[in-house]
């Protein structure tokens, strides 16, 4: 007996086990929705960049030669006027004696061609010589005079060029940076160092190109420094570059930065927040869009029979995962988020938990 009541029992719990629920209809999918709701939506961005001086200006010798003293440091901090560097003026200054020497002996040669004039003059006037000749002797001290005006502008320009061998800041300001050393050959032009001028500060960073229009229209700028990142400091766009850089395909911004404090120094981390307020409005996820002949739609669901439909709608911007809804829902109406590209108009669908 015991037994026979042993495999009853076996048999009872392999029947109980085999017993599964019953599967859903095929024709209703399961999916995922949201209501659509009105929002204030904000568009926030942020971007790394460095403190840099608004003004930086790269100095370099008018003429060429061996650097003979350094006279700054980065960090330096210089006022108007006062020398960065000098170059070996030996050369120059035997240029400025040769123009000087050369002017000396044309002032003299000007001088006797004009004595000269003034004698074939009254010699003239009692009819000695001809008029050619006191043509002649007019031509030569008129050359003279303009050979004296040439070697004093050449003697001029030879002084400019001695002058030009010290190298001094256009304006107050701290070096950055330093590009040669004492002993060094230099060209004319070639950067010598680089001064920014004190005062107004802006933060540097690079912007891709889909985020051009919402720094343009962003309604608040931030700067926050990477020493201290509790405190802001608010900010101007100034400049945003019309063309991209070759190698990163970023756009180069300025920040102005209107109100900086000592705190903030040269070359530190730093770090733009953007953001926009737009208006209230209706927006969904990214993921309830699909497009049908290049026309955005979404998936209505109606609650009372759980069926979608197709729906065109108008997009306004795309904030981050959102997308605004410029017209074609209302508030209040469910749209799919998931499962959007495996449904048909009418398709009975099952809403499940997010």
């Amino acid at each position: 007996m015991k037994p026979i009541l042993t495999l009853l029992a076996v048999a009872m719990l392999l029947a109980g086990c085999g017993r599964e629920a019953p599967p859903p209809s095929p024709d209703i999918r399961p999916v995922r929705a949201e209501q659509v709701a009105s929002a204030r939506l904000n568009s926030p961005g942020r971007y790394a960049g460095e403190i840099r001086a608004r003004y930086e200006t790269a100095l370099a010798f008018r003429v060429a030669g061996r650097v003979n003293t350094r006279q700054v440091e980065v960090g330096t901090q210089v006022t108007d006027g006062q020398v960065i560097a000098t170059l070996d003026p030996q050369d120059y200054m035997l240029a400025v004696r040769a123009a000087q020497a050369q002017l000396t002996a044309a002032e003299a040669d000007a001088q006797l061609a004009q004595q000269d004039l003034q004698r074939f003059t009254a010699l003239r006037a009692q009819n000695f010589i001809s008029e050619a000749e006191l043509d002649r002797r007019r031509t030569t001290a008129e050359a003279a005079q303009a050979r004296m005006r040439q070697l004093h502008a050449e003697a001029a320009r030879q002084g400019n060029q001695q002058a030009y061998t010290r190298l001094t800041a256009p304006h107050a300001g701290v070096v950055t940076a330093i590009f040669v050393e004492s002993g060094q050959v230099v060209a004319a032009g070639q950067p010598v160092a680089q001064l920014a001028r004190t005062g107004e500060l802006e933060a540097r960073i690079d912007v891709p190109e889909n985020a051009l229009d919402a720094l343009r229209a962003a309604s608040t700028l931030t700067v926050r420094l990477w020493s201290q990142p509790d405190k802001a400091y608010p900010g101007r766009l100034r400049e945003l570059s019309p063309m991209a850089d070759p190698a990163s395909r970023t756009y180069s911004a300025r920040v102005s930065l209107p109100h900086p404090g000592s705190a903030v120094k040269l070359g530190m981390t730093a770090t733009v927040e953007t953001r926009q307020d737009t208006a209230p409005g209706l927006s969904v996820a990214q993921s309830a869009l699909f497009r049908v002949n290049g026309q955005p739609q979404v998936w209505v669901v109606d609650r009372q029979t759980q069926q979608v439909a197709a729906r065109s709608v108008q997009l306004g911007v795309l904030n981050g995962e959102r997308a605004v809804i410029v017209s074609g829902l209302a508030a209040g109406e469910w749209v799919v988020t998931a499962g959007v590209h495996k449904l048909a108009p009418g398709q009975q669908v099952r809403l499940t938990p997010p």
